[in-house]
């Protein structure tokens, strides 16, 4: 996931206001101290796989072999509710690459987590914005850099297809339901493939097409609000966003492309439309920039006359320029040297370079070269971030409190797509808020 410098985008303000305590347990007093002996090997625990995983090891080869540090890298898909429990336990790793800011929170909150080290304070001064920063603070205390980043609401689709049934790039809301009935009368067959099965984070992408539509019908004021909890998932702007969302996911006519019924969605890796995409079985699927690298692994090329292209989501009004985003925050659970190392590489334009040069991600990294983006979706992606007319607000779940937006707002997702009406779904997750 990622994206690269945004000169002047705007974001929701604290971190402080909005993480709760869903870590229970007695806190560790290794969260700040030095740890034992090294044996220049430091363990990083994170939810990036498979190629993804591949290209990770391959950004830091360089320094590995510079350094004499080996990293040492696990990826798993029940990161969110194992790292509270390894910290817990006293087996955590030596560094955590967290994908929701407000579960860096949680546990900085519980003193399981270091500080910052005065190293990764001084590169995400110099190469990070103030905005970025808050992401990893807590407190008042910076204890994580941020990571990768990704432009999120992007549609994807094939151009020979739309150039095929007579059809273009919606501009509105409307205009992207108006193309949806287009292609499925054309077709005869659901236009929309989705997926949201994800392991232990099934139903995470759901969160991601309620998010969007909050920011484009309600603005970014309501957007913030409901992250602090002030506008609840209950309330109107939030009850209109399943709704609309609910237009198209709950439709049977309109889902599940190559896969099945509305049922289908749970069931269904994220990771899997990306082939339907390609095979063309699926003419539409909502995913984040990132989702380019699983385009190409399914044998697709990304590019505006490739098999496959994308567009960002549509605003209720034409030119609107409203994103949403995600990304990665890199904290540590001890001060050992060489994980100082580790992580002040991490947070780097060194790092940052390496890992956009190898392609499918771009950073936030204000040191990063734009142009060794390695497609045209993730330049665009980067022009968007740097659009100083974007509104930009990071995943709304991902600075939630866990139990939240790591807990009862995914399995509320989930929840809705097998049937459970709106009503009863919302107030399901807003129960997980921390009194």
């Amino acid at each position: 996931m990622v994206r690269s410098q945004r000169s002047r985008v705007m974001v929701p303000i604290a971190l402080a206001g909005v993480v709760g305590l869903a870590i229970t347990g007695c806190s560790a007093d290794g969260g700040d101290s030095d740890a034992a002996e090294s044996d220049n090997t430091v363990t990083v625990y994170g939810t990036i796989s498979d190629t993804e995983a591949e290209l990770l090891e391959e950004s830091w080869a360089d320094f590995e072999e510079e350094s004499g540090i080996t990293i040492q890298y696990e990826a798993s898909k029940e990161f969110e509710s194992q790292i509270g429990i390894r910290a817990q336990g006293g087996n955590p790793p030596d560094i955590a690459i967290f994908p929701q800011p407000g579960l860096l929170a949680d546990l900085a909150s519980r003193d399981y987590l270091a500080p910052a080290p005065e190293e990764v304070v001084a590169n995400v001064e110099d190469y990070w914005t103030e905005d970025w920063a808050t992401y990893g603070t807590v407190d008042g205390t910076l204890y994580g850099a941020p990571l990768m980043a990704s432009v999120k609401g992007f549609i994807w689709y094939q151009p020979a297809k739309f150039e095929e049934w007579g059809v273009t790039v919606p501009e509105t809301l409307d205009e992207m339901m108006a193309l949806t009935n287009t292609i499925q009368e054309e077709t005869g067959t659901s236009p929309w493939c989705v997926g949201f099965g994800s392991g232990d984070a099934t139903g995470w992408p759901g969160t991601d097409w309620i998010e969007d539509y909050v920011l484009r019908e309600s603005g970014p004021e309501v957007y913030d609000q409901w992250v602090a909890n002030e506008v609840t998932f209950t309330d109107a702007p939030i009850v209109d966003a399943f709704n609309s969302a609910g237009e198209i996911l709950l439709n049977e006519d309109l889902v599940n492309a190559g896969f099945g019924d509305v049922q289908s969605i749970n069931s269904t890796e994220f990771g899997d439309p990306a082939g339907a995409l390609v095979s063309g079985d699926c003419a539409l699927h909502h995913q984040a920039s990132f989702y380019s690298g699983f385009i190409e692994d399914a044998g697709g090329t990304v590019a505006e006359d490739g098999d496959v292209w994308a567009f960002i989501m549509p605003g209720v009004e034409a030119g609107a320029a409203a994103v949403t985003g995600g990304g990665e925050i890199v904290g540590a659970f001890n001060s050992d040297a060489d994980t100082v190392q580790v992580l002040e590489f991490l947070s780097s334009p060194e790092w940052a370079n390496n890992r956009v040069a190898l392609g499918g991600v771009i950073s936030a990294n204000t040191g990063l070269d734009a142009s060794s983006a390695s497609s045209g979706i993730l330049s665009q992606a980067i022009e968007i971030l740097q659009d100083p007319n974007t509104t930009f607000r990071f995943d709304a779940s991902d600075l939630m409190p866990g139990a939240v937006g790591a807990g009862t707002f995914w399995k509320g997702m989930v929840s809705w797509i097998s049937g459970t009406p709106v009503n009863e779904v919302t107030e399901q997750i807003e129960s997980g808020w921390p009194s």
